[in-house]
């Protein structure tokens, strides 16, 4: 049973496709960076990138952990029904 869990919690973690095929945020973040084309100075453009980069990288590990959470649970009640 560990095994098991051990097994989701990394598929889970290392599964991205509801975040890379979801085209709204796609082309939101298409919108950002042609946003910041228009900035002259190379390293503010390059600031703004990298810190919105590290907003998002923080949403995306808090979505996964609610994701894994939910299915963690769902993966528990599944198993007590069995």
């Amino acid at each position: 049973m560990i095994f098991k869990r051990k097994n989701i919690k990394n598929k889970i973690q290392n599964d991205l496709d509801w975040k890379e095929k979801n085209e709204d945020y796609l082309n939101q973040l298409q919108k950002f960076l042609d946003s910041t084309d228009s900035i002259e100075k190379e390293d503010l453009k390059n600031k703004i990138i990298a810190q919105m980069l590290k907003c998002d990288n923080i949403l995306t590990e808090a979505a996964q952990k609610e994701i894994q959470k939910y299915k963690l649970k769902l993966y528990n009640t599944e198993e007590k029904n069995t």
